[in-house]
């Protein structure tokens, strides 16, 4: 499910929060839909893989720094923050810096890239080259895995 917040098209072409305008029809997209590489494994041995992070607020940024983890480690603020932005991850019902922090590491590190591109630059795409005939095309991060349909 996605939530999603109407705006009005600006005369440039780009919505009025400034996300891209490759598919204006006048909605900003809230949360994303991501799928783990390799996936969290619970308490109870399922694995997680497939989840929702929403847009981060300013208060999302601001309140890890006060918490104690983070003052005396600020490596600790990945986990922090992305324990609040992560909506919902497989069958878990609370995510939080607990479940982050069970993580494997390339995990943490896709959604840390997947944080930035949703926030920074407002979308989920990236540009890939192919290594063996060099074709250029785009893939989506929030998509489906590479090679399903």
């Amino acid at each position: 499910m996605q939530r999603v917040i109407a705006t009005r098209p600006s005369s440039e072409g780009a919505d009025v929060a400034g996300a891209p305008s490759s598919a204006d029809d006048g909605v900003m997209r809230t949360e994303f839909a991501f799928e783990l590489p390799r996936g969290y494994v619970g308490s109870d041995g399922t694995v997680h893989r497939r989840g929702v992070m929403r847009l981060a607020t300013a208060r999302d940024e601001l309140l890890p720094l006060y918490d104690a983890r983070v003052q005396e480690n600020p490596a600790y603020t990945t986990v922090v923050l992305l324990g609040r932005v992560i909506t919902s991850l497989g069958s878990l019902g609370a995510i939080d810096a607990s479940v982050v922090e069970n993580m494997f590491a390339s995990d943490v590190a896709f959604l840390q890239d997947f944080y930035r591109r949703v926030n920074a630059e407002g979308h989920t795409r990236i540009a890939v080259t192919c290594p063996e005939c060099s074709h250029r095309f785009t893939a989506d991060l929030a998509g489906g895995r590479l090679g399903e349909s």
